[in-house]
């Protein structure tokens, strides 16, 4: 995405990456990246495993583009791709840069996307592939992502985390894996927020004995950037892991807000609801917590407005990733 204009004052560019390759000296990079991000005011959060590297980075643009250049000077990341939006405030609160078995965690021990994964469908052919109707659709994201945005037709696994993925597949009529010796002749096209979970979820399929499996390049940050709205299947918003929330077209940051107490995206209607206080409860999670509990979260809000008076961020009120969960 080009820089916008000067009308619009965006500030910080954000840069959304990952990439499967061999890392083996995975631990030794971390290091130097921590130390680069903080001398150029880059936060957000990096995970490097033997299977690569994944994550979301934002910052001034000169900051952001010398931390891509640092990754990209090693060879086996030379091809690294991102993607780009701009905001007007910082979405990350800190840098992490965390050493993790998995750059996005499945589980399948036995799986490579390096060696085989699905069909990469470009942003601009997408729609005729869900216009098939032999071809089944599965959003691979969690619930709560699914809840504020997905493409119109596609099924949600209703799935907490990436990891109830397979045990999903294997309940659901001709989504099992194969026999030995038998081919899946099931079409399958699957589609994940930044394409990282697709490229393990498509590599499962086709691990699993399909034959026709298919991906959408980019995931939904790329549809949404490079589809025109009056063309788009799309509905309603795409979440993203960070204080922007969610985005819509033009990857524009939309209108949700983030219930602190469980993380739930919530729309202006789920704010009307009785049980929700801000920073303490929402209408997901008002039976989930203890009084107790409750006290913690309403002083933590407290504090958390009475530094935004101040003009500080009070580090209690920055969003939590869900564990193991990044952009893709």
């Amino acid at each position: 995405m080009s820089e916008p204009s000067a009308a619009a004052s965006p500030r910080f560019l954000t840069a959304a990456l990952y990439r499967f390759v061999d890392l083996p000296d995975f631990a030794s990079l971390r290091e130097p990246l921590v130390a680069l991000c903080e001398a150029q005011q880059v936060r957000g959060t990096l995970l490097l495993a033997p299977e690569g590297i994944n994550g979301t980075i934002a910052g001034p643009e000169a900051g952001v583009r010398a931390v891509l250049a640092h990754l990209r000077a090693d060879p086996r990341l030379a091809t690294l791709t991102h993607k780009e939006s701009w905001s007007d405030r910082h979405p990350f609160y800190r840098m992490k840069v965390k050493l993790k078995k998995e750059i996005v965690t499945l589980r399948v021990p036995e799986l490579d996307p390096n060696k085989t994964v699905g069909r990469y469908v470009k942003p601009q052919d997408w729609n005729a592939l869900l216009a098939d109707p032999d071809v089944v659709v599965i959003d691979t994201r969690n619930d709560y992502e699914v809840a504020v945005g997905t493409f119109k037709g596609a099924i949600n696994p209703n799935i907490k985390t990436f990891t109830e993925l397979p045990a999903w597949l294997d309940a659901q009529p001709g989504l099992e894996a194969a026999a030995p010796g038998e081919v899946k002749t099931t079409k399958v096209a699957m589609f994940c927020t930044g394409g990282i979970r697709c490229e393990k979820s498509t590599a499962l399929m086709k691990m699993r004995g399909f034959d026709e499996v298919y991906h959408l390049e980019g995931g939904i940050l790329k549809y949404l950037e490079e589809v025109p709205p009056e063309q788009s299947t799309w509905e309603g918003e795409c979440f993203v892991f960070d204080e922007r929330v969610s985005v819509g077209h033009g990857l524009k940051p939309g209108p949700l807000e983030l219930c602190r107490a469980c993380r739930w995206p919530l729309t202006e209607a789920d704010k009307a609801s009785p049980h929700y206080v801000k920073g303490v409860s929402c209408a997901h999670c008002h039976d989930l917590h203890t009084p107790e509990q409750k006290a913690n979260l309403a002083e933590r809000q407290r504090q958390t407005e009475l530094a935004q008076a101040r003009g500080e961020v009070h580090v209690g009120a920055r969003m939590a990733r869900r564990e193991g969960e990044l952009e893709g």
